[in-house]
């Protein structure tokens, strides 16, 4: 006969299930809250941490006990929002080929992306120091970079123009864009061909003029 199973046993296998459910319960919430926040940061700044609890369909206590300020809820967006920025960017493999392929794969992958989280950046100005936000940029904004300078150096991208300027119009357009397929004027279909064609023509160095035309 097996030994019956003791109440002790019974006891921790209950607390350790009933910490799994607390655990996932937690995760689902958190999860909720983010969804929440991100979209109602596209469409403005302003939204409020009852904003932000109605629309993820919970009461402030609970958000404020995942989150025990708006800052610290900006942080945890931001860093979601920069996590996944970092996948596109392995994905997009921006060392290999010539910068101009790895442009394009890059604007491919990432331009409805960073539509998602538009409206974080200002809501994070207003919740964040700039320094701190500058350090859950710099890491994406240093593959950019990097990509913009390699593609100088190989003669593919334009030198007359700063690194970090080309690399804000980059951003600009691509926001641009996601503006454009919102009000109908660009077929979402069409978007990704569209930016590719735009940013490349912005970033292609132009072959020097003989002297004298």
């Amino acid at each position: 006969m097996r030994p019956a199973r003791s109440p002790a046993a019974g006891d921790v296998g209950a607390r350790r299930r009933g910490e799994g459910q607390r655990r996932s319960d937690a995760e689902r919430n958190v999860t909720a809250i983010l969804d929440a926040a991100q979209e109602l940061f596209r469409t403005g700044a302003d939204a409020s941490m009852t904003d932000i609890a109605r629309a993820a369909g919970m009461g402030r206590v609970t958000l404020y006990g995942h989150f025990e300020s708006r800052e610290h809820l900006v942080e945890a967006l931001l860093a979601r929002a920069t996590a996944a920025t970092e996948r596109i960017i392995a994905d997009a493999d921006v060392d290999s080929g010539t910068a101009t392929e790895a442009l394009a794969r890059l604007v491919r992958g990432s331009w409805r992306t960073l539509d998602q989280h538009r409206g974080l950046h200002a809501a994070a100005a207003r919740s964040l120091p700039p320094e701190r936000l500058r350090q859950h940029h710099g890491g994406v904004l240093r593959h950019l970079e990097d990509l913009v300078r390699r593609g100088q150096d190989a003669g593919e991208f334009r030198a007359d123009l700063p690194v970090d300027w080309l690399v804000s119009v980059v951003y600009a357009v691509m926001h641009n864009a996601a503006d454009e397929v919102d009000a109908g004027r660009l077929p979402p279909e069409e978007a990704a061909d569209v930016l590719v064609a735009t940013l490349t023509g912005l970033l292609t160095a132009r072959p020097s003029r003989p002297e004298g035309r």
